[in-house]
C-alpha cells in the first residue's frame, strides 16, 4: 500500500491507468527503468499503449524537462526514413534545397522512441546499433560528425 501510494504521488504515469497487480507490477518497471539512462526496448501486441509506457519513462527520468520525440518507423518510407533520422546537408540529394535537422539531432538531450523499430529496414538498424554504441552520426551528404546525448526508447510487436 506505501508503494502504491509513493508510485501515484511521486511519478507520473500519464494516461496509463489501472490498480491491479499487473499494472503495479509495470509502474515499478517503468520507475525502475526510468531511474537509469539506458537504451530500453519495449514489447506487446499493437494497441497496448507502448508510447505510453515510453512517455512516462520519459517523464520519470532525468530528461523529462528535454524533448520526448517520438517517431513511428512504420509510416515513413523506407527512401525517406534515413534523412528523416539524421537529417541532411543541403544538396545531399535531388530536393535537398537546405540543411534539414534529423530527429536525432532534435531529440538531442532527451528521449528518441523509435515505434515499430522491427519495421525498419536492417541496413538502418546496423546504423542505429552504432549511434547507440558511439553517439555521434553524420547526416546524410555531411562530412563532419555530430555528438549526441540522448537516450534511446523503442518499441515493437
Amino acid at each position: 500500500m506505501a508503494l502504491q501510494n509513493e508510485l501515484e504521488t511521486n511519478h507520473s504515469f500519464g494516461e496509463i491507468i489501472g490498480k491491479n497487480k499487473k499494472m503495479r507490477s509495470l509502474f515499478t518497471q517503468i520507475q525502475t527503468v526510468a531511474a537509469g539512462d539506458i537504451s530500453v526496448l519495449i514489447q506487446g501486441e499493437t494497441g497496448t499503449g507502448k508510447e505510453l509506457v515510453a512517455k512516462s519513462i520519459h517523464d520519470n527520468s532525468q530528461r523529462k524537462a528535454a524533448p520526448f520525440v517520438p517517431i513511428n518507423c512504420a509510416a515513413i518510407p523506407t527512401e525517406l526514413i534515413e534523412s528523416e533520422l539524421f537529417g541532411n546537408e543541403r544538396g545531399a540529394f535531388a530536393g535537398a534545397s537546405e540543411r534539414r535537422i534529423g530527429q536525432f539531432e532534435q531529440a538531442n538531450t532527451g528521449t528518441l522512441f523509435l515505434d515499430e523499430i522491427g519495421d525498419m529496414p536492417p541496413i538502418l538498424q546496423a546504423k542505429l546499433l552504432r549511434i547507440l554504441q558511439e553517439r555521434e552520426f553524420q547526416r546524410i551528404g555531411g562530412t563532419s560528425t555530430i555528438s549526441i546525448d540522448i537516450r534511446v526508447l523503442a518499441a515493437t510487436n
